[in-house]
């Protein structure tokens, strides 16, 4: 049942002073909408690529090439989407929001592999492990 214009608008100030006396606890909230979003992407994508599949194995078998075609193009299209929902999130892990207190460098990911292996040494021996 959609809100009416009064509900909307005051759903819309709700929201506002929300994020305004708490802004911590509404980008919480707005991330856990995004994760929902990323999981429902993501699970969609999921059917998108075993109907694929059997388009594939539909079109080889009936020899319509076509068929096969559309279901080789559908794979892709659902493993790209399943890819950019997962590099979004679809954990409720804890959001990266700046550098850990332990490293000067900056936040984690940054740099080459080789740079971050490097790094996790040195911590390793910093802290006598």
């Amino acid at each position: 049942m959609p809100l009416s214009d009064e509900e909307a608008r005051l759903l819309a100030q709700l929201e506002q002073s929300l994020a305004a006396e708490d802004p911590e606890f509404a980008s919480t909230l707005r991330g856990s909408k995004l994760i929902a979003h990323n999981r429902r992407v993501a699970v969609i994508c999921v059917v998108g690529f075993l109907a694929g599949i059997a388009m594939l194995l539909g079109g080889a078998v009936s020899k319509m090439t076509w068929v096969g075609a559309v279901g080789f193009v559908a794979m892709v299209g659902a493993a790209y989407f399943f890819v950019r929902a997962w590099r979004r999130g679809i954990t409720g892990g804890q959001e990266v929001t700046g550098p850990a207190p332990s490293s000067p460098r900056g936040p984690k990911g940054s740099g080459s592999f080789v740079e971050r292996m490097e790094e996790r040494w040195q911590r390793r021996q910093d802290d006598g492990y």
